[in-house]
């Protein structure tokens, strides 16, 4: 019986993490924000830590809306890849540049984005999490939701559509 060995979980973490750093790296704006990413497994969560230059309301003060639609999208965007790249990068699929962080993959290009403001964001840490609602090979359906303190109290919800990049065939024999 040749049952094939798993990978040692070292080489699995060094993928997953180096994929997601491509991912984010492929955003030049999520940078701009300061955006980071926390990973557990599958699931991310998006950080944009607080900045003075994200206040768009000095009165109260509140985070720019602008600032805040962005780091939804940034979420989403990278969310839908990671979610439609995992089963790849599980089996080790992955182009060996992108695998090893030196290739950009191709991103999700946003066809509608809508977002709702629920309440001010407040000077402070922002964290969101992105909800693959639809993935087909041409379109792809994500809602993300954006919160500060509690989870429960989101500052912030969008719903994008996404036209998805074409995959190109598998090499043939």
């Amino acid at each position: 019986m040749n049952a094939r060995r798993p990978e040692p979980v070292q080489i699995i973490k060094q993928r997953r993490d180096g994929l997601l750093r491509t991912l984010v790296e492929a955003i030049p704006f999520a940078r701009h924000l300061g955006i980071v990413f926390d990973r557990r497994g599958d699931e991310l969560t998006a950080i944009m830590p607080f900045d003075e230059r994200l206040i768009g309301n000095p009165f109260l003060p509140a985070l720019h809306g602008g600032a805040t639609a962005a780091f939804l999208e940034v979420t989403a965007t990278v969310g839908l890849t990671w979610a439609d790249l995992w089963d790849d990068m599980e089996a080790g699929r992955l182009p060996p540049e992108v695998a090893d962080g030196l290739g950009l993959p191709r991103l999700p290009k946003t066809i509608d984005f809508t977002v709702d403001y629920l309440r001010s964001g407040l000077p402070r840490d922002s964290y969101a999490r992105a909800r693959v609602a639809r993935s087909g090979r041409r379109y792809a359906s994500v809602q993300v939701e954006a919160w500060q303190d509690n989870r429960d109290r989101p500052h912030a919800t969008a719903r994008g559509a996404f036209l998805m990049p074409r995959r190109d065939p598998p090499p043939g024999p």
